[in-house]
């Protein structure tokens, strides 16, 4: 396990160059719209093993002196509140967080733009907030018969009417909390506003999946097409660009469908298109970069069956539709996988049915698998969590690294002081309580030690976990399903 199959080094290599030609080839300004996460990009790390979930920040680091960052949000998304799932945060406390993120990066962000802006009262609320904060913010209004009108679009009445936000290095970088937040028409109307002024600019766009110059059903293209079924992305052979080439290239739905519309915009702004493909738009580079296919494949399969339960349970939880199930079960068909591929799966189903209580089980750095069962003190998945550490740590199964008079004393006070009905022990206190006793018992300290060689085993949980839980799991760069089940019936849940 955790076998190498992308050259990370290399990565950061050649995409920063090829940014540095596409930034040259329009003459010292670029727009550069960037799709998916810039920080903990997780989902790449998973399915190119050897992809640093921070290489696309590292990459970018290379050019800092010469980028600057735009964050963009719908206003629509401030209004409704939006989440990101992955984090629990809404969209404009996400916009705080990137900003700080890319502050402590080192990075210089110019300003914030509202789109879709119409007097949203949350939108002037935020706005406000943003300039209190001394960052700048920019307002980009809707546009009647967008996208389709395009005369009025590229005139004073469409994207004439935007605020304009005044760029001061040549790599401007638009990014956002998530998707539908308006990067695109944010990074067309800044065009439009350099064309007026004589500025000569261009656009390009960073999006690391699907990835272009893989097959259409390769499995790390079919894992793009799981991870975004809530959005009903498509993977297709570009038609553009066989056309213009004659030869293949992968894309997905939406900017097949949008580019007609964005060739229009661009012979309205400049009198030409400059690309003749959605793909000719691209400047991601991952494709390569991937030195042992076998590898990525396999990485990408076990992506996929996360998907279909992250599916499953979401669907359960009144979060996500059954269509995105039945989905990924076809892409599961196209990938020729099942969950039996999945290890962990039948491992804690097995010791479930043994012990008719909860269980969960990790798949070990060396492919070994371990299981935890649920006990008085300790729910399933401490338990795995406290037998995975003392396996790493070459320590006897048996042997008690926290005493049960360390224990009894927490959930004494989780029932009678803090009124939780559940006394056993979550994976945060677990970590708490083993953390106390590692500065008395060397061996305990041994476990601790090695928390970090967890990150990238494999676990299931037979039943849905708590926030908790789930947030432990995801800090320690563990890869978690569980079956769509709660282990009771109860309707509120934290």
């Amino acid at each position: 396990m955790n076998r190498q199959g992308f050259d990370n080094d290399a990565y950061l290599q050649i995409q920063s160059e090829h940014i540095r030609q596409r930034i040259a080839h329009f003459g010292g300004k670029l727009y550069l719209e960037f799709g998916g996460k810039l920080f903990d990009d997780f989902h790449a790390a998973r399915v190119l093993p050897g992809f640093a979930p921070d290489s696309k920040i590292r990459m970018l680091h290379q050019l800092r002196e010469q980028v600057e960052i735009i964050i963009v949000i719908n206003a629509a998304d401030i209004e409704k509140n939006k989440v990101r799932g992955d984090l629990g945060i809404t969209y404009d406390l996400d916009v705080l967080r990137l900003i700080d993120a890319f502050r402590e990066s080192d990075f210089f962000v110019g300003s914030v733009v509202i789109t879709q802006y119409n007097g949203q009262v949350a939108a002037r609320q935020f706005r406000s907030r943003l300039e209190t904060l001394g960052v700048p913010v920019f307002r980009h209004y809707p546009i009647a018969g967008y996208p389709s009108d395009v005369p009025l679009i590229v005139s004073a009445d469409g994207y004439g009417k935007n605020d304009y936000a005044e760029t001061e290095r040549p790599l401007v970088v638009i990014t956002s909390p998530g998707p539908g937040s308006g990067k695109m028409s944010a990074c067309l109307s800044q065009l439009y506003h350099d064309h007026i002024r004589g500025i000569r600019s261009g656009y390009a766009k960073f999006e690391t999946f699907p990835v272009w110059n893989l097959a259409l059903r390769h499995p790390v293209n079919i894992a793009y097409e799981a991870a975004t079924a809530d959005l009903g992305d498509v993977n297709m052979i570009d038609p553009f660009h066989l056309d213009a080439y004659e030869s293949t290239a992968i894309n997905y739905n939406r900017d097949i469908e949008v580019f007609p519309v964005l060739r229009a915009i661009f012979q309205e702004i400049w009198g030409q298109c400059p690309y003749k493909s959605p793909t000719d738009m691209g400047v991601n580079m991952a494709g390569c970069c991937i030195r042992d296919d076998e590898i990525v494949s396999a990485a990408a399969k076990q992506e996929i069956i996360r998907r279909y339960y992250a599916a499953m349970c979401a669907q359960h939880q009144g979060l996500g539709e059954k269509e995105q199930v039945l989905k990924i079960e076809l892409l599961m068909t196209q990938a020729g996988i099942s969950i039996e591929n999945r290890p962990v799966v039948a491992a804690a189903l097995a010791k479930a049915a043994d012990t008719d209580q909860p269980a969960a089980a990790i798949q070990m750095p060396d492919g070994a698998i371990l299981t935890g069962k649920t006990s008085p003190l300790l729910g399933a998945s401490s338990a795995m969590l406290l037998n995975a550490l003392k396996y790493l740590a070459g320590l006897d199964d048996a042997l008690h690294l926290i005493s049960p008079t360390v224990i009894e004393p927490v959930q004494n006070l989780k029932v009678g002081h803090l009124k939780n009905r559940n006394p056993r022990l979550h994976t945060d206190e677990l970590l708490i309580a083993l953390a106390i006793c590692a500065v008395a018992d060397p061996n305990a300290k041994l476990a601790m030690d090695q928390l970090p060689k967890l990150v990238g085993c494999e676990v299931h949980s037979t039943v849905i976990l708590s926030q908790i839980d789930g947030n432990i799991f995801r800090k320690l760069g563990v890869n978690l399903t569980c079956e769509p089940r709660y282990q009771t019936p109860k309707l509120y849940r934290k």
